[in-house]
């Protein structure tokens, strides 16, 4: 049984790709490397260069490697850009997811593990945001995220497919160096990026509805994420998964932003104090997962804190950014 990885070189799918191929699982990658770095993947598994978009492409690796499960992470993923590139988003985003379906279900593959995000919620009013939580997405990622979600059941349920979704909250740390963010677009990095060009951390926005007035988190180290996808794929395999499941992935603790950047200053010992600028358009001030299902479903839960995600992350980055 051989999985294909979307998105396997990327920061997130190298470490899903890692775990996979480290627990004894064929994998195979696909990814266009317009984010994603060959190197971070290891020797022995396979890597194809190619969008998800590209119809015939998909139905030739299928069919190659004798695909019969899929991990789909390659999407677009910020939140600033899809408000100001909305078409771009759902093209990419569902028309690919649409494309990877139409391949999947030609080739009889019927195991499917969907990368969602904790943006289809919005900006509920909640505590603790549980999977029967209303879906309110308020910016064009988080839409194209359910729209996903509900492409990925509709699909599975016409195939016979089997489907995990999995929603994300924020994603941080690295399993190991070589494997950190590179991009600059996650609030990790982005303090990090400001603090190596001898400038301050930025919040946007301290007027939020929340107890220090920045926005309000749930962090969860990659490493962790990607357990909990090989535990999925396990599932899948072993035909312990029947129809659609959904699945928050995070630690159930938030996290404000400037008690983020607090921890950032103590592992790196700079210390300096944020500029506060305006919102950014589309940021809920509020998004904490309960993930009693994922433990209940998969025997998952998350292993390590924020400051293990910080430190882990620092290291990566002064890594690639030696200099």
């Amino acid at each position: 049984m051989t999985w294909l990885i979307t998105g396997g070189a990327g920061y997130i799918g190298a470490h899903v790709t890692r775990a996979m191929a480290a627990a004894g699982k064929s994998v195979v990658a696909l990814d266009d490397l317009s984010a994603g770095v060959p190197e971070r993947l290891p020797a022995d598994v396979p890597l194809v260069r190619g969008s998800t978009l590209d119809g015939d492409l998909l139905t030739r690796v299928v069919a190659e490697h004798g695909v019969t499960g899929v991990v789909h992470l390659a999407a677009r993923k910020q939140v600033a850009e899809s408000v100001a590139e909305p078409t771009r988003y759902y093209r990419e985003n569902v028309g690919g997811l649409a494309t990877l379906l139409d391949a999947v279900a030609a080739a009889g593959v019927r195991r499917l593990v969907f990368s969602s995000s904790a943006a289809v919620y919005g900006d509920p009013e909640v505590g603790l945001i549980t999977e029967d939580t209303p879906c309110a997405p308020v910016n064009p990622y988080g839409e194209t995220k359910l729209a996903g979600e509900w492409l990925v059941r509709a699909a599975g349920a016409a195939h016979g497919i089997s489907t995990v979704c999995l929603r994300y909250f924020n994603v941080a740390g690295a399993a190991a160096p070589e494997l950190a963010d590179t991009g600059v677009f996650n609030i990790v990095p982005m303090v990090f990026d400001r603090l190596t060009r001898d400038e301050a951390p930025r919040i946007f926005g301290d007027d939020y509805p929340t107890p220090d007035g920045t926005c309000v988190r749930d962090y969860i180290h990659v490493a962790d994420l990607a357990e909990a996808h090989l535990e999925a794929a396990r599932r899948l395999d072993a035909g312990e998964v029947a129809g659609d499941l959904t699945l928050n992935i995070g630690r159930g603790e938030g996290v404000s932003v400037r008690e983020l950047i607090t921890v950032i200053g103590e592992v790196t010992g700079d210390r300096r104090p944020p500029l506060v600028e305006g919102r950014r358009p589309g940021d809920a001030p509020r998004a904490v997962a309960s993930a009693e299902r994922a433990a209940e479903a998969l025997g998952w839960r998350a292993r390590r804190g924020v400051r293990e995600m910080v430190a882990s992350a620092w290291e990566g980055w002064r890594l690639h950014h030696a200099g």
